[in-house]
């Protein structure tokens, strides 16, 4: 593909970017609640991911913005007009959005500019064709023009169905999973290129994912799922460094959890008594450290601090997966440091942990 900052690369059309908003959202299917009074406000030219497990309610909810799926009760609004309630409800074609599947969903029998132009039915052939080829030459496909989506690979057809959603100009750019069918070779790359175009058009963009580093890739803001409704919403640094909850942090994580007890200002864990940022009153919590918080040194008999022996060792180009057995803890202790940092040969080592990766959490029946 040429790159996105060719100065052959045609420009995309710039869209008139929406603001859309959900307001205490609610979707069922029979007894079940799918979606359960999402509140949520994404600014015009934003580009915000929706991240949860599966089961999560993210592609529903997209469904509801297309307007592929009608809300149970709730209100969705585009630049402060109602466009779906119990009133209101305009169709998908009448929205402004540009949908992309997971599975790309391109016509078989169509060549690539014949599924570019395919949703452009209120232009003229020619000004169609034109502004398909516009989209198929932004995402370097201009050689692919007259092929048919079966001689691309997967890459290609990637771009040829974004290329097709942004062909119409959108305010709003659905995006479902779009990149989870791609050789994790490509994926960085395609993102990248991908993002630099929704940039230039400057469509409002929802991207669904279950993947967390995609979504801090990717995502102004994420708004992360679970159980149907909105657990956090924030921006990259913000979810990681200041998680609500186990859940929000576990999502973009490794972590070590133990039980323990703080009181003013530390934490007694089975890692030792840990200095924290909580000066309240004695009480039980749960204590989470990051793997890449735990530093590991091959111990001396000098040593008096936190000892631990390693069990596994997993190298990972640039960083190691250790396993280390602590007195105190029953399960594995978790480690990732740097490659070649901590002696082959070593096997009883010295623990530290790192305050910044440490975080407490109140327990609760969820996290208990």
């Amino acid at each position: 593909m040429a790159p996105a900052t060719s100065q052959n690369a045609a420009r995309t059309g710039v869209s008139f970017a929406a603001e859309l908003m959900f307001r205490d959202l609610h979707l069922h299917y029979g007894d079940k609640h799918i979606l359960q009074g999402i509140d949520l406000h994404i600014q015009p030219g934003e580009v915000i991911c929706l991240l949860g497990p599966s089961g999560s309610g993210k592609t529903s909810l997209l469904r509801v913005a297309a307007g592929l799926e009608p809300q149970t009760s709730g209100i969705v609004f585009m630049n402060g007009r109602e466009i779906a309630s119990e009133k209101v409800f305009l169709p998908p074609e009448k929205r402004s959005i540009g949908l992309m599947f997971q599975d790309f969903a391109l016509f078989p029998h169509m060549t690539i500019l014949d599924n570019v132009r395919f949703g452009l039915t209120t232009m003229s052939k020619v000004m169609s064709k034109q502004e398909a080829l516009n989209a198929i030459r932004r995402v370097g496909l201009e050689h692919h023009v007259n092929s048919y989506p079966d001689v691309l690979s997967g890459g290609e057809q990637q771009r040829a169905a974004l290329a097709r959603a942004l062909a119409p100009r959108p305010s709003v750019m659905l995006m479902d999973e779009p990149f989870s069918g791609l050789d994790t070779r490509l994926k960085d790359s395609i993102r990248a290129e991908t993002l630099a175009i929704l940039r230039e058009t400057r469509a409002t963009t929802i991207v669904v994912t279950h993947d967390a580093e995609e979504a801090m890739r990717m995502g102004d803001r994420i708004a992360l799922l679970n159980d149907g409704k909105i657990v956090q919403v924030g921006t990259s640094g913000e979810m990681y460094r200041a998680p609500r909850d186990l859940f929000v942090a576990s999502f973009f994580a490794e972590l070590n959890v133990f039980d323990g007890v703080v009181n003013n200002g530390v934490a007694d864990t089975p890692l030792g008594v840990l200095p924290v940022a909580d000066n309240g009153p004695a009480r039980n919590v749960k204590i989470a450290v990051r793997t890449t918080g735990i530093e590991v040194s091959a111990a001396k008999k000098e040593d008096t601090g936190v000892l631990g022996r390693v069990t596994a060792r997993r190298f990972l180009g640039d960083f190691e997966q250790l396993s280390l057995a602590v007195s105190g803890v029953d399960e594995p202790l978790r480690a990732r440091i740097r490659a070649d940092e901590l002696p082959y040969d070593a096997k009883d080592v010295v623990i530290k942990v790192r305050n910044n990766d440490i975080m407490l959490f109140e327990t609760t029946d969820d996290n208990a």
